[in-house]
């Protein structure tokens, strides 16, 4: 059996990453995200095994270092990325990086003028990488997109496969695969979201069994395999026509399973997603007048739910607080607690902040200036790239400059550990710092409103809620009861706390922050809104 092609050491310097620095770009993007769950890793072929991952790309190089590190070292040691041909030849980090891995460029047509592009080469070199047994990544999409929605995919998965399994015809026992992997940032640029990698059964090709995909093809078979590829990954993620349906989709799974609800990120991408496709169905299905099993239409509780979200939107408040209304006194209390926390947390994280501080400036600046280079469809989806980027460079020297002004006086070992150390634990706690704040105005709020305001609509929500929850169970056949259901399966992320004290373990923990929410971001306000669809 073939054992793929040796480690080029700058791969090895993206990918090695972890507990002692020696994992670089893992260590950045665990920085970055709050929370990194990969679920099914043990699905990908084992080293020396040709196999092509394909995945959803909406975060430009964000997405291709999220893939190097989730897939397990033990299982493959070396992942060969591809990237546009325009990312190569620049005088920047980036390209540098880009290059050295051994990454394979990839013309695309609408980075040329006359839009004729040959990558006959390119296309040969990961022949030749799969024939080694090395793993291969694409994203068949063909370019990288902000839009909610996954574009159609390119055959030219499909037509590597065949090409492949031609070449080698001769051995009918010859396997290639392909993993298709679903991407699902919570909020893809955002500081401390979340991140869902998912891995699917991989579709495994011989030419004993796929004679149908031996030269000379019918092309119909290439456009059904790749019709089956996009089908898979759009399946495992979110992936809606307008923004406006996931902002709905995301408050009926929060109706559904309300805030504190210990369920794992996959089990929440899973039942908005469910919610989503729901919703989704309301536009094919709009000439009919048949209405759903709780005797009203799912376009009619659709629209309910926009409104409630734009009238929560307006009042500042989440649907936590109308759900459990609180008394005057109650409220003040928790503002008062809620005030000292947080102010406690901000002091003991000022000192860390301190050396944050340059790597804030340097990213916002980086990604204003960024942002202006072009409109939202063709320059967002690389704001995380930038952020990471000069997050890091920014970082390094932060890093850099401890280790020299410790060295002065004789600490260079003490400055170089403790000074990361210390940022680390600053971020930690400015992230319940930050949380502790979103829940003293939101509680402020609840006071500017006013009671008759809050009683009107908690009326509402609760028409709402009953009606989300016949969606839910007689429709799309999900649990009765979330809350005893998600908490009895969850995994070890979030769910499965085993009492009181577990979960006030679980909040202190060093390694990262417990959220109640998976749209949590690091952000003075809660995240409920997205860019305008048109």
């Amino acid at each position: 059996m073939p054992e793929g092609s040796p480690t080029p050491w700058s791969y090895t310097f993206i990918r090695l990453v972890s507990i002692s620095t020696t994992f670089l770009f893992k260590f950045v993007l665990k920085i970055f995200y709050g929370t990194i769950v990969v679920e099914n890793a043990h699905l990908v072929p084992e080293r020396g095994r040709p196999c092509i991952v394909c995945a959803n790309h909406s975060n430009s190089l964000t997405d291709a270092l999220l893939l190097v590190t989730a897939i397990p070292s033990k299982r493959r040691n070396m992942l060969r990325l591809t990237a546009k041909a325009t990312q190569f030849g620049q005088r920047t980090f980036t390209s540098w990086l880009i290059e050295s891995a051994g990454t394979v460029p990839i013309k695309r047509r609408k980075d040329y003028v006359d839009g004729g592009v040959d990558n006959t080469d390119a296309m040969l070199k990961l022949i030749e990488a799969l024939e080694m047994g090395d793993a291969v990544c694409l994203f068949p999409e063909g370019m990288s997109r902000y839009h909610p929605t996954i574009a159609p995919l390119k055959t030219g998965v499909a037509r590597l496969i065949s090409d492949v399994l031609s070449r080698n015809r001769s051995d009918p026992d010859f396997e290639i695969s392909i993993l298709n992997c679903s991407v699902t940032y919570m909020h893809r640029q955002h500081f401390r979201s979340d991140v869902l990698v998912t891995f699917h059964p991989p579709m495994t090709f011989r030419p004993k069994d796929n004679p149908e995909l031996l030269e000379p093809v019918d092309f119909t078979e290439i456009r059904n395999l790749t019709t089956r590829m996009h089908q898979t990954i759009s399946a495992g993620t979110i992936d809606s026509p307008t923004w406006d349906l996931i902002r709905t989709a995301k408050l009926a799974a929060r109706i559904y399973a309300p805030l504190g609800t210990y369920m794992t990120l996959g089990d929440h991408v899973r039942v908005t997603r469910s919610f989503l496709e729901a919703f989704k169905s309301i536009e094919s299905d709009s000439g009919t007048s048949e209405e759903s099993v709780s005797g009203d239409l799912p376009a009619t509780l659709c629209r309910d739910l926009k409104a409630y979200q734009d009238r929560l939107a307006s009042y500042g408040i989440k649907d936590d607080r109308i759900r459990r209304p609180l008394a005057r006194r109650t409220i003040l209390s928790r503002l008062l607690l809620r005030a000292v926390w947080s102010m406690f947390l901000f002091v003991i994280c000022l000192p860390g902040l301190i050396c944050w501080l340059p790597i804030f400036i340097t990213t916002f600046i980086a990604v204003h200036n960024f942002k202006k280079t072009g409109p939202i469809f063709d320059t967002w989806d690389e704001i995380a790239q930038y952020k990471l980027t000069y997050g890091l460079v920014s970082g390094v020297c932060v890093w850099l400059l401890a280790i020299f002004l410790s060295w002065r006086v004789g600490m260079a070992l003490t400055g170089a550990i403790a000074v990361p150390a210390l940022m680390w634990m600053s971020l930690r706690w400015f992230e319940d710092a930050v949380a502790a704040f979103r829940a003293f105005t939101s509680l402020l709020r609840l006071l500017l409103v006013g009671k008759p305001t809050l009683r009107r609509v908690f009326e509402e929500r609760q028409q709402i809620h009953s009606r989300v929850m016949i969606l839910a169970v007689k429709t799309l056949d999900l649990p009765k009861d979330p809350e005893s259901y998600f908490a009895a399966v969850g995994g070890k992320e979030k769910g499965r706390v085993r009492g009181t004290w577990d979960s006030s373990a679980r909040y202190f923990s060093i390694k990262r922050r417990r959220k109640r929410d998976w749209n949590e971001t690091l952000r003075w306000y809660d995240k409920v809104d997205y860019p305008e669809d048109d």
